[in-house]
Formats: C-alpha cells, sequence, structure tokens
C-alpha cells in the first residue's frame, strides 16, 4: 500500500506519496488533471532541467544566488539531464495552458534533491525558479527540446536517408524501368532517376527543417510574466544563453521581443510545417516503395523488400512491406500532429499562449517518430531491396507508351494507333510500329531503345 506524507503550498495542506520527490504543487496537478495516460515527453523534463541548471549559474554570476545553492541546483539538475528520476514527472500532457504545473514539477523535484544531497535548504520557487516565470521557462523548453531534438536526432537521420539512397541509387541506378503517371505506364526512368526524385525530397526538407529550426534557436527566457521581465536581472536573458549553449552545444540566443515568444509559438508552427513536408516526403517514398513491391505475382514486382516477418496470421509465406507502412503511418501522424499545433498555436491570447503542453508533446513526438522511421525506411527497405530486372524488362518491352518517341516522325493520331494496336495485340511496340510505319525495325529499335529515352530530348 502507498504510504502518504503531508505537503503544504499557499493553497494549504494535502497527502503526497512518501516517497515521491515532487511536492504540493505538482500532487495537486497530478489530482486535477487525470484526462490521459500521457507525461511531457522526456526530452521536455530534460530541457527544462537544462533551464534551471543554466538559470542557477547565471542567477549566481549575477549575484542573486549563492555559489552553493546554484552548485546544489545544477547537480540536481544534471542527474535529471543524464536521465536520472524521470519518474518523478507524473503530470498529464492535458493540464494548464501554461504549463505551469510542469514548472513547478521540475521546481519541486530540483529541490528536494538539492536539498537532500547538499544539505543546504532549497525553496522550489524563490532558489530554482529564481528570475523566471512558467510563462518564460514553458515556452523556452519547447524551443530547447525541439532544438535539441531536431539537431541531434532529426537532421542526422535524414542525412542518412540521403545517403543510403544515394548508395542504392550507384547499386542499382543503371536499371532502367516503366514510368507511371496515374499508375498509368508512361516513358522510362532509371532506377537513378526514381531514386534521385526522392533523394532530392529527403534533401529540400532538410534545408527546410534547418533553415526553420533557427528561428527556434531564440529563447523567451527572460521574459517572466508577461515579457516585461519583471523580477529578473536585466542581464539575465543574456548571461542565461551563455550557459544553456555552453552546457547543450546549440547555439541559442535571447529573445529579440519577449512579448512575441510569449504569446506566440509561431517559432514552431513553422518546424512543425516543415516536419510536415517531410512527413509528405516520407509518405511518397513509402508509398513507392509498397507499388514497386505489389506482388509477387499479381501486381508490378518490379522490386523484392526485404522479408522481416510473416505477413499473416491465416495465410502462409505472405510478407508484407512493413517498414513503408511503418512510415506511412507515421506520415499520417506527423499531419496530424502540425494540424494540432497549428490550432494550438493560435491560442496566444494576449500575452501568453495557453495551448503549450500539447505543443510540446506533439512537436517532440512527431521530431522522434521521424527520426526513428527515416533510419527504418532508410536501412531495412531502401538499403536492402532487390531488383527484379526480369520483370522490369519483360514489362518495358511491352510498353505501348514508348511510342511517344516517334510522335516527331510519325505524329501523334498515327502513333496512339499503334500503341493501342500494340496493347490490343500484346505485342512488343517494335513489331506494332514496323507493320505501319516506313521505318526499319533497326531504325525502330534505335528510336524505342528505353534507355535512349530516359535521357530526354529529340
Amino acid at each position: 500500500m502507498t504510504t502518504f506524507r503531508q505537503e503544504s503550498d499557499s493553497m494549504g495542506v494535502l497527502d503526497v506519496p512518501e516517497g515521491a520527490l515532487y511536492k504540493a504543487q505538482t500532487q495537486r496537478a497530478v489530482n486535477n488533471f487525470t484526462v490521459s495516460k500521457l507525461t511531457m515527453p522526456q526530452e521536455f523534463i530534460r530541457a527544462l532541467a537544462y533551464i534551471k541548471q543554466a538559470a542557477a549559474e547565471a542567477n549566481a554570476e549575477l549575484g542573486h544566488l549563492s555559489q552553493d545553492k546554484a552548485q546544489a541546483i545544477a547537480k540536481a539538475a544534471q542527474s535529471i539531464i543524464e536521465g536520472e528520476h524521470l519518474d518523478q514527472f507524473p503530470v498529464d500532457v492535458f493540464q494548464t495552458g501554461s504549463g505551469t504545473s510542469s514548472n513547478m514539477n521540475a521546481n519541486e523535484v530540483i529541490a528536494t534533491l538539492a536539498t537532500q544531497q547538499s544539505g543546504i535548504q532549497i525553496h522550489p520557487n524563490d532558489d530554482v525558479n529564481m528570475g523566471q516565470s512558467s510563462n518564460d521557462v514553458i515556452p523556452t523548453a519547447i524551443h530547447v527540446s525541439s532544438a535539441v531534438a531536431v539537431v541531434y536526432e532529426l537532421l542526422p537521420a535524414l542525412k542518412h536517408l540521403s545517403q543510403v539512397i544515394e548508395q542504392k541509387s550507384k547499386q542499382v541506378g543503371h536499371v532502367v524501368k516503366t514510368g507511371r503517371t496515374h499508375l498509368m505506364d508512361a516513358m522510362p526512368v532509371t532506377f537513378a532517376q526514381t531514386l534521385g526524385g526522392w533523394q532530392h525530397q529527403i534533401d529540400c526538407a532538410y534545408q527546410g527543417i534547418l533553415s526553420s529550426v533557427e528561428r527556434v534557436y531564440e529563447l523567451a527566457q527572460g521574459g517572466t510574466a508577461v515579457g516585461t521581465g519583471v523580477n529578473a536581472d536585466a542581464q539575465f536573458a543574456k548571461v542565461f544563453t551563455q550557459y544553456l549553449s555552453t552546457n547543450i552545444g546549440i547555439r541559442f540566443k535571447p529573445s529579440s521581443n519577449h512579448f512575441y515568444h510569449i504569446g506566440s509559438q509561431d517559432a514552431i508552427v513553422g518546424l512543425s510545417g516543415q516536419l510536415k513536408a517531410m512527413a509528405v516526403a516520407n509518405m511518397k517514398i513509402a508509398n513507392d516503395l509498397r507499388w514497386m513491391n505489389s506482388g509477387p505475382l499479381a501486381g508490378l514486382a518490379e522490386i523484392e523488400l526485404e522479408a522481416l516477418q510473416p505477413g499473416s496470421s491465416i495465410m502462409p509465406g505472405k510478407v508484407n512491406p512493413v517498414i513503408p507502412e511503418a512510415a506511412a503511418m507515421v506520415s499520417a501522424q506527423v499531419i496530424g500532429n502540425d494540424t494540432t499545433i497549428s490550432v494550438a498555436g493560435q491560442s496566444g491570447n494576449f500575452e501568453l499562449n495557453v495551448m503549450l503542453p500539447v505543443i510540446a508533446h506533439n512537436i517532440i513526438e512527431s521530431i522522434d517518430i521521424l527520426a526513428n522511421v527515416s533510419r527504418l525506411l532508410a536501412d531495412k527497405a531502401i538499403a536492402t531491396f532487390n531488383v527484379n530486372e526480369e520483370n522490369v524488362n519483360k514489362a518495358l518491352a511491352k510498353n505501348p507508351i514508348l511510342v511517344t518517341a516517334l510522335n516527331p516522325i510519325i505524329g501523334y493520331e498515327k502513333a496512339a494507333f499503334i500503341a493501342k494496336t500494340a496493347y490490343k495485340e500484346g505485342r512488343p511496340i517494335v513489331d506494332v510500329a514496323s507493320e505501319h510505319t516506313d521505318l526499319s525495325v533497326n531504325e525502330l529499335t534505335e528510336l524505342l531503345n528505353p534507355e535512349k529515352l530516359t535521357k530526354g530530348g529529340l
């Protein structure tokens, strides 16, 4: 059975689990917000710890906090940064819109740890939260956690995906296949051209995310309650950002307008939009892989994806394109998260956005799952698929759309007649064209060479 101790705050006394590092304000939030089983992301909790650590260091340098208290707070925060005590952050995502409950959760846990470790009495508000408000801490934590996840997880994953596509193109790029528009046979392309299109999508998404995350480096910290900086040293934002940048390895900077960064979440809305663009690119690639893998007998069967697991509980031998399917679901989730972030971003009522926790949850989830599934797509789908050249060549030889190359010589109408006849009779386009034009088989073979046609021009 759980045993309890009593803790008090400005609203009175209540029971808190005996072993909990948090205090009364966190417990009130646990009692009030019984909405979901979702708690704030670990990346966000670590960002809060980084913020409290840098704030203590800044306040000590500015002469507002004793060195021994600052060191105790910094050490306690470091243990959370390293992944300890994450079970002490039980507050539901769907809580007060400012995220005050999560800020106080961090203040209380760090104060308890710092007090226990140092023997010095550390106060959650007066010491750990010195020169801060939930209204600048939580927007800052959203920016910091998003920036860390993008820089250290997502961008490397996208670079890896791009490199794997490029390497695969070198392996199979020479193979010519039937191009498709509207899912119907079209002029031929090489695998290098198809994969090159994928790679360019990924590279463009990478650049979009890289550009948008630079706006996220600008932080609300120092604006305190409404953006005026009340109760914070005039130099706090600058010194805080210096410590934070050193501790994390990302060059953050103080806000150029604290009212903007507390009252809006436009930078995160912009980043989320770029994540959505990346999700759309992954969806396109996943669907191309699924279509080319379809079969093995009644589909396109142009490639064979790596067999990773049985595909059916009732149909023996069936193998499904599980990684592209996972990638497609991730894309759907990220697109949905972007809608939530867009709606939440509109909730900047006067001097404060009041949907901050759900923004934090969704942006971190989007970054995490995009990074993870992009690596899976690279390593377990693209790097390992095999090209079925026999099927590719068989379809290519009977592709009536190759007749498009004859348009400048025999005209569209006659070319259309030849294409329809070849399709109807199931015959190679060269044979039919030789019967209905003055061109020889050798001339037609040269004109309708699929590899030549992938190079464009007349």
